[in-house]
């Protein structure tokens, strides 16, 4: 017996992106307390104990991103993804494309970059701190697409993200 193709995502997938977008959300939030931080290393200064928790977090948070992410590419490669829920122009099934590849692409670079920062080069940070306007306008998008489908088209999109379907 043949099994039907899926029409939705697993609950592990889903976890998987819920968890990520959250932990991303916490570094665009929080960040900065790390820049803090290792400014006043530089200078000699001292930092608030609460910027230096923050500044810890965005570190462990960071490499959580990165193992999740691994482990999203994965569980990505073994179950696949469904097949778009709406037939549209062929440039939104594209667009889609592109839009989840710079995601994949941002969520291992922004990590692997920081890591770089912190152990290789401060050069890096420069790199890494373009991360943060890359991430605001691809969710930004990618928000938009969402509720684009949920509200202009209905054609179910969103609920796949939130509603585990095999």
């Amino acid at each position: 017996m043949t099994e039907k193709p899926a029409t939705g995502y697993s609950p592990l997938q889903i976890s998987l992106h819920w968890a990520i977008a959250l932990l991303v959300l916490f570094q665009l939030l929080f960040g900065e307390s790390m820049t803090t931080v290792v400014d006043a290393a530089e200078e000699g200064t001292s930092v608030s104990a609460t910027d230096q928790f923050l500044a810890n977090s965005h570190y462990w948070v960071g490499l959580s991103i990165l193992a999740l992410v691994a482990l999203r590419i994965v569980v990505r490669l073994w179950q696949g993804a469904p097949p778009a829920a709406s037939e549209g122009p062929s440039w939104m099934e594209v667009a889609a494309k592109i839009s989840h590849w710079l995601f994949y692409a941002l969520l291992v670079a922004v990590p692997v970059t920081g890591l770089l920062a912190i152990y290789v080069s401060d050069s890096f940070g420069d790199i890494h701190a373009l991360g943060k306007p890359a991430f605001i306008v691809l969710i930004a998008i990618h928000a938009l697409a969402a509720l684009f489908h949920q509200f202009w088209i209905k054609d179910g999109t969103l609920r796949r993200m939130l509603v585990p379907s095999r």
